[in-house]
């Protein structure tokens, strides 16, 4: 009985596939199951990419390196700054160093050599009288060993009384000495007293008391070279000091080994008060240059 229904139902299956056939409906049907086919086995289609970050997350992204820019700039400045200042602070201390060579050149009574030149570059522009004060200086030096030794040969002479004078010399003494007040005892008024003076002040270098003490002595008009020579020493002293204060002070004027003006603030230079007008506002007067 199961055979026959099977024989039946396959009889069935092929009159329709038959059937389906000579309609021309089989072709249809094979290339639609063919497709749904297809569609089952086909792969999931890939995952779409995620969206970008929104723009609020950009700009804070900028904002951020916007902000480290701006910080290595300013580092950047203070680096320039700080360089500046050493630069500057450095032109400062080969110039004072040069002003020292220039006085224990000058004390020694040797010749400036290289040394002006380094003046001139360096001072020229800021004092002039000063750095040519020391150079002329320097062509025909004077030391303090030689001024002591030249008043010792001199004291005979220096200390040469009224008695040994002639008349005119004598008329012109008491003229010069009539407006002198005297208040020197015996003991400090004798010549002998007032050369030993002398020679101590010149030791000490107060050369000013050192030629006052000369010009009391009976006999000055015999020094009177020495007098000049003397007044040259300390006018050269006066010029490398104004050089050694020009070198730590000068605002404006001081030139370095290159030539290029040093215009970093002096760290040693008093601060401006509060409330009054810069140095670069209004330029103070300049300072006084040497005898």
């Amino acid at each position: 009985m199961t055979l026959f229904i099977a024989l039946v139902a396959f009889a069935i299956g092929a009159g329709l596939v038959a059937w389906l056939a000579t309609r021309g409906y089989l072709p249809t049907l094979l290339e639609a199951a063919t497709s749904a086919t297809s569609q089952a086995t086909a792969p999931a289609p890939a995952a779409a990419p995620a969206p970008s970050a929104p723009p609020a997350a950009q700009m804070s992204q900028i904002a951020t390196v916007e902000g480290r820019l701006a910080m290595i700039e300013d580092r950047i400045s203070r680096i320039d700054f700080q360089t500046d200042a050493a630069a500057g602070n450095a032109g400062r201390a080969e110039g004072l160093l040069i002003a020292f060579a220039a006085r224990r050149m000058i004390d020694r009574g040797e010749p400036l050599g290289y040394v002006a030149d380094q003046l001139r570059l360096r001072f020229m522009n800021a004092q002039p009288r000063a750095v040519q004060t020391v150079v002329d200086f320097a062509a025909s030096p004077v030391t303090i060993d030689g001024l002591s030794a030249r008043l010792e040969a001199l004291s005979p002479e220096l200390t040469v009384t009224d008695t040994n004078r002639s008349l005119w010399e004598r008329t012109r003494h008491e003229i010069t000495s009539l407006f002198v007040v005297r208040r020197d005892s015996a003991a400090l008024a004798n010549p002998a007293a007032r050369i030993e003076r002398a020679r101590l002040m010149l030791t000490a270098k107060r050369i000013d008391a050192a030629i006052g003490e000369v010009e009391r002595l009976p006999g000055a008009e015999s020094a009177n070279t020495w007098i000049a020579d003397a007044r040259r020493y300390e006018a050269v002293q006066k010029a490398l000091d104004l050089l050694e204060t020009t070198a730590m002070l000068e605002p404006n004027r001081l030139q370095d080994s290159n030539g290029r003006t040093v215009d970093q603030p002096s760290p040693l230079a008093p601060a401006a008060p509060a409330g009054e007008p810069t140095e670069a506002a209004d330029p103070a007067p300049e300072a006084s240059e040497g005898a």
